[in-house]
């Protein structure tokens, strides 16, 4: 069952040119819902339709792995009578959500084949017969196939729908009944996220009428520079509604997911980055309340907010001495500003902590170390009480169920245990004999526990065991009702746009209290343009006309207060590129920190991919819209070389993007054509023998077709001032074909650069 969902369309007269036959999801921006108090509150209301026994969120539905339900089975009979069922086709790392009988995961779609993809699977969770799957591939991602599921689904009760991050960066809004395509983004050719071979996209979260979504962004303008990034959207609709970003150039990417709570009479969403400190923001504004920076390198933990205070572990170096590895800790969240080191309530060094989330018991709170050793702390002072190693590996995270935590090993170990005062009581204990290996957690709903493996996807129970009626979950800290009405903080939205010539986006100016709740909206803030565009007295944007596309900054003004938005506007194909202005072109996506204007060797003016950024030497970048189809890019490339110490001549690889496909002429002396990276010919990929120099301009050239269900890939490579060759260099047809995206270019200049002049995109339907 294959299944490729279509994004909601704009009006028709919105769609400018035929090879845009599916305009980009941030075309519907007009569709960005009216906000009122009354609106606010019917959201408030509807964040609190969880039920008691579903599981929206991995970490359940108090975000802290608790659960209230009762009789749980205690010990585990994972191929006899516990076993409710086992499905091996929907083997995964990623923990499983349940939702009004539903159960959610993300999986590899027909592995190790050439047609294997992403896909979100809906199943009955009392069965686990299929009930939809919604699939798509992956492109320009290193991640390998394994690492599929590395985020959760999230579901959410007041809308019935669920939110997925893929591995890809694909970000989607589904039916939850039917899997059907609500809003669609390309996060990679949007914004700029990564999805680097570590994997770690992140949890997407729902607070009220948003969907907050983060990642390590390389995106335009001001926002080149990589950053952990938060980009919160409105979801029924996907429009950026804020963006937050935290201290550039992180080390590493993340997956830390956000908790949201009430702190110091504020609502506060709580979260570890990349840029190794623990953030409090409002959630509505993305306005920092407080930071805590414990270490240079990513966190990944999520924080348990309990009664105010946050609990957190980590396995980096620790910020005030980067000699020691991990620590846990805690400190009081109910504070503001920059939180110091003097400020923590304890902490214990050396403890590596990085990828289990903490659980609290009674007055303890419990953390597992990368190496499963389980350890229980007094949580007001720290004070270590029980300890017990339970194996090798631990990825996934504690549970907690009447008192007890069930625990899954990565190597296949699964616990039930029960603390006391002077030990953790093994209740029940086995180990799955199939090879599993475990990455996610439990999850728990109406008396089953859901646990992922490698292997397959099992439900256990009892069988015949009847869920009580009447759970409740326990009440959660209140934010006081809006008294202060005097508008603190502005946010102009969308925040983010991408739009042709001549489209429209309705713009809303909110107004914010001190403390992030909202008062009203501001009409009468007065929004100002800089680039092609004009906004009406009604707060209406209308994109202006732009040759090769542009940047467009708006600026709100009420009173002393500011907020900016941005847009993006795209015109239909043809475009140049010359570079003669000495300027990246502002509106390209992930292009101008990894690539500097530089006078060329025989003069004139091109673009230098440098070598100098860390880790941002291998790099792609997108010129346009992400629904794009049926066209050419063309671009010349000049390579420098570099000797290493036995004197062997090394040259850069160097390419050009078109429809989620990379045409890379590569040092090796070998030109590739290929969509997923690290599958290559095992998923698509076309490798042929190609003898080339450095010092020498080479034009490259990419054609993309869709026919017949299938992507007709043709490139050619030929030196400059010879005659462009009759013959395609390389060919190949892709039989789960990528149907669009955004035209882009590729390199890796590791080791050595190169010169990129005389971009071209070209449609293929202007030269019938």
């Amino acid at each position: 069952m294959r299944r490729i969902q279509e994004s909601l369309l704009p009006p028709r007269n919105q769609i400018m040119k035929s090879h845009w036959k599916r305009i980009t999801p941030f075309a519907c921006l007009s569709l960005l819902l009216p906000l009122s108090l009354a609106a606010v509150a019917q959201a408030q209301e509807g964040a609190g339709k969880a039920k008691a026994t579903d599981w929206p969120l991995w970490r359940g539905p108090q975000q802290n792995g608790q659960s209230v339900e009762t009789g749980l089975p205690t010990t585990f009979s994972v191929e006899g009578e516990n076993l409710l069922w086992r499905k091996e086709e929907y083997a995964t790392r990623s923990t499983p959500v349940v939702m009004n009988g539903r159960a959610y995961i993300v999986c590899r779609h027909e592995p190790e084949t050439n047609k294997e993809a992403e896909k979100t699977v809906c199943l009955n969770a009392q069965t686990g017969e299929l009930i939809w799957e919604s699939i798509h591939n992956i492109y320009l991602s290193d991640s390998p196939s394994e690492r599929v599921g590395w985020a959760s689904v999230v579901a959410d009760p007041e809308t019935d729908r669920v939110y997925v991050l893929g591995l890809g960066c694909t970000f989607q809004c589904l039916d939850g009944k039917t899997g059907k395509t609500i809003w669609e983004h390309s996060m990679l050719e949007e914004y700029g996220m990564l999805s680097t071979y570590g994997g770690r996209t992140n949890f997407p979260v729902v607070y009220e009428d948003m969907v907050i979504i983060s990642g390590v962004n390389t995106g335009w303008d001001e926002t080149a520079v990589p950053t952990h990034r938060f980009v919160a959207m409105d979801k029924n609709t996907g429009a950026a509604i804020w963006t937050l970003s935290t201290r550039p150039r992180p080390e590493d990417t993340t997956y830390s997911t956000p908790v949201f709570s009430v702190l110091n009479g504020q609502a506060a969403m709580v979260f570890a980055a990349a840029d190794g400190a623990i953030y409090a923001v409002q959630p509505r504004t993305g306005k920092v309340i407080w930071k805590y920076q414990a270490s240079p390198r990513g966190m990944n933990v999520a924080p348990l907010v309990d009664n105010g205070i946050i609990y957190m572990g980590h396995g980096e170096q620790n910020e005030t001495d980067r000699t020691v590895l991990g620590a846990a800790f805690a400190f009081d969240g109910n504070t503001s500003g920059d939180i110091g080191e003097d400020k923590l309530l304890w902490k214990i060094p050396k403890r590596t902590v990085s990828r289990s989330s903490p659980v609290r018991i009674g007055e303890r709170i419990y953390f597992i170390e990368d190496g499963a050793a389980l350890f229980g702390v007094n949580a007001k002072t720290g004070a270590i009480e029980v300890e017990k190693k339970l194996g090798r590996i631990m990825f996934g995270s504690p549970i907690v169920s009447e008192g007890k935590l069930y625990v899954a090993e990565n190597t296949g170990r699964i616990w039930c245990l029960e603390p006391t005062e002077t030990e953790l009581k093994v209740v029940g204990q086995t180990r799955l004999n199939d090879g599993s290996e475990i990455f996610g957690s439990f999850a728990i709903s109406n008396g089953k526990l859901y646990l992922p493996t490698n292997k397959a996807l099992y439900c256990i129970g009892i069988p015949g065991a009847q869920t009580p009626e009447n759970l409740q979950l326990p009440a959660t800290p209140i934010e006081p009702a809006v008294t202060d009405t005097q508008i603190a903080h502005i946010q102009v939205c969308p925040v983010e746009m991408l739009l042709q010539p001549g489209q429209k986006a309705k713009l809303q100016v909110r107004g914010y209290n001190a403390i992030g709740q909202y008062v009203r909206l501001v009409p009468e803030a007065a929004i100002n343009v800089a680039g092609p565009g004009s906004v009406s007295e009604d707060q209406i944007f209308s994109a202006g006309e732009a040759a090769t596309g542009a940047g467009v900054k708006l600026e709100a003004s009420f009173g002393e207060l500011k907020s900016t938005a941005r847009a993006r506007v795209i015109p239909p194909f043809p475009w140049t590129f010359d570079f003669e202005d000495k300027k990246v072109p502002q509106h390209w996506i992930g292009m101008a920190y990894r690539h500097q204007p530089i006078e060329l060797p025989e003069g004139g003016n091109g673009l230098v991919k440098i070598s100098t950024i860390p880790k941002g030497t291998r790099s792609q970048g997108f010129l346009g819209l992400p629904k794009s189809e049926g066209y050419t890019v063309q671009g010349e490339f000049y390579a420098l070389d570099t000797k290493n110490k036995v004197a062997t001549t090394k040259l850069p690889d160097m390419g050009v993007v078109a429809q989620r496909y990379t045409l890379a002429l590569e040092g090796a002396q070998r030109l590739q054509l290929r969509s997923w990276v690290s599958l290559l010919e095992q998923r698509f990929a076309v490798t042929i023998p190609f003898e080339w120099q450095a010092k020498t301009w080479y034009v490259i050239k990419l054609q993309t077709q869709t026919t017949d269900g299938k992507a007709v890939l043709r490139g050619k490579v030929w030196k400059k001032g010879e005659p462009e060759p009759e013959a395609w260099t390389i060919q190949g047809e892709d039989a789960t074909p990528n149907t669009q995206g955004s035209p882009g270019l590729f390199g890796n200049s590791t080791d050595a650069e190169f010169y990129v002049d005389n971009v071209t995109i070209t449609s293929n339907e202007a030269k019938q």
